[in-house]
């Protein structure tokens, strides 16, 4: 099931800060304190020569899972805080060939960093993982994990 107030608002965000974003056309499944799901269709715009994903919708999923999970995480903690990946490691087990979910659910993680940002003042890292599936084709089978590092930071309050 689709939360089209979500998936809007995604790409709103797509179409005001990165265009990337709107062009993958990617819809929220889930998203709550735990856990958030993105699907990204497979279509002529998202998968290359083999048709299967593009590499970069793989990363651009990925980043939206975490991203998103942590965006609506620091806005529920009424602070101030920036966020930007630092590295990504990726490893892909089966060829991404149809309509793929992008799953992170290390909420908790996200929540911890949060705190410890909050007490400590100073930026804080934490790796978190993002599953890939396909449940049209392949069910519930991994087929990519994705890990990046989220560091987070109060932004200066100038």
């Amino acid at each position: 099931m689709i939360n089209w107030k979500k998936t809007m608002l995604i790409r709103y965000f797509g179409l005001t800060k990165i265009p990337m974003i709107l062009f993958a056309r990617p819809h929220v499944h889930t998203l709550d304190s735990h856990q958030c799901d993105i699907g990204i269709p497979l279509r002529r715009r998202t998968m290359n020569h083999l048709k299967s994903m593009y590499i970069g919708v793989l990363i651009l999923g990925a980043d939206l899972a975490a991203g998103l999970l942590a965006m609506d995480m620091i806005s529920k903690s009424d602070r101030k805080l920036s966020l930007v990946f630092k590295d990504v490691q990726a490893d892909f087990l089966k060829r991404v060939d149809g309509h793929a979910r992008f799953i992170c659910n290390d909420g908790p993680k996200i929540a911890e960093l949060i705190q410890k940002v909050i007490e400590t003042g100073e930026r804080q890292d934490e790796t978190l993982t993002i599953l890939v599936t396909v449940p049209g084709t392949y069910g519930d089978e991994v087929l990519a994990n994705i890990s990046l590092t989220l560091s987070l930071k109060e932004k200066d309050q100038a």
